[in-house]
């Protein structure tokens, strides 16, 4: 029997995807087909956005052509984020919504990151503009949060000589998780909770950043939680070229001088450039620094600590934010 080179309907997880994308609000059709086409194939995507695929010249104009059509035949109106650095970068002009307000990274440390992949409850938790400080893309919508995807990085299977391993892309709740399944059989396998929680420990070790991830075209919420580093990550080599796709974790690194012995462990493995050595102390420019924790970490000697940092977006700390929901809730109405 010849194999079928188009099917006849749509596959389960695409038809699980127009389901979800029916019932989000504001989620036009435009919308839809990016998602589809980010998800469907996503090494192309990064790969001409990082520069690094052949067809880059060929395709990068069309699709920035492609994100101004859906941008602009999309939500006209929107509201406009209140807080942190990366907001006020993002937003110089309040008329005009940039790339990274449609799809932008959120630092969170190791705890936290655990915390997100093995978060049991379903949760919605919507325009969180003090934690996500973009005009889009700023809900927490988790379906089946128990249902994670470890991807093959499209950022470093785009380079040359990329980072190892290549599957800590950890796609997190439906549809996305069984969509990028059914779709990558071959890049991506199903894990637990716990296996997501080792591969965070270990990409943590390797001294790589974890991000949370949302896009405007992936129902406007987190989607995935990606361990990055600065030699592969798409994100932080647009952050390097002024594009703020990353915000902070709300958190600065900050360092004890008693206890500091200058030996530099620290600024090497700072993916930011946000540590140096001055005068045989290390140093902390609070402007680069994202509070992702790895110096915390690498340092032997306790000599640095994370600060909540009020100048920068909330933490993505999601009991709080559940329990802050929750009290929302309980409020009875005057």
């Amino acid at each position: 029997m010849k194999r079928k080179f188009w099917p006849t309907v749509p596959r389960p997880s695409t038809r699980a995807f127009i389901r979800e994308a029916r019932r989000t609000p504001d989620y036009s059709l435009f919308d839809w087909l990016h998602g589809y086409v980010y998800g469907r194939w996503p090494y192309l995507y990064i790969g001409i956005g990082t520069g690094e695929h052949p067809l880059t010249g060929v395709f990068g104009r069309l699709v920035r052509l492609f994100g101004l059509l859906a941008r602009g035949l999309s939500r006209l109106s929107l509201p406009r984020p209140t807080g942190g650095r990366s907001a006020e970068r993002s937003s110089r002009n309040p008329d005009r919504v940039t790339f990274a307000d449609t799809y932008h990274g959120k630092v969170v440390p190791l705890a936290a990151a655990r915390r997100l992949i093995t978060v049991e409850k379903e949760i919605n938790l919507t325009d969180l503009e003090q934690v996500i400080p973009y005009a889009r893309a700023r809900d927490i919508v988790l379906r089946h949060p128990d249902h994670v995807v470890a991807l093959k990085c499209p950022c470093r299977a785009s380079r040359p000589n990329p980072c190892q391993p290549l599957d800590v892309c950890l796609i997190v709740g439906e549809p996305f998780a069984s969509f990028i399944a059914e779709h990558h059989p071959r890049r991506s396998r199903w894990i637990t909770p716990d296996e997501a929680v080792e591969i965070l420990q270990a990409e943590h070790e390797r001294g790589h950043v974890h991000h949370a991830f949302f896009k405007d075209a992936m129902l406007g919420r987190f989607y995935a939680i990606c361990n990055c580093c600065a030699c592969c990550c798409g994100a932080m080599q647009a952050w390097r070229n002024g594009v703020p796709m990353l915000a902070s974790s709300g958190y600065v690194s900050q360092v004890d001088s008693d206890q500091c012995i200058g030996c530099g462990v620290c600024a090497d493995f700072c993916q930011f450039g946000a540590v140096s050595v001055d005068d045989g102390l290390a140093a902390v420019d609070a402007t680069l620094c994202m509070g992702c924790g790895v110096c915390v970490s690498k340092c032997e000697q306790e000599a640095l600590s994370l600060a909540r940092d009020p100048s920068k977006s909330a933490p993505l700390e999601i009991y709080e934010l559940m329990a802050g929901a929750s009290s929302a809730l309980d409020v009875p109405k005057q």
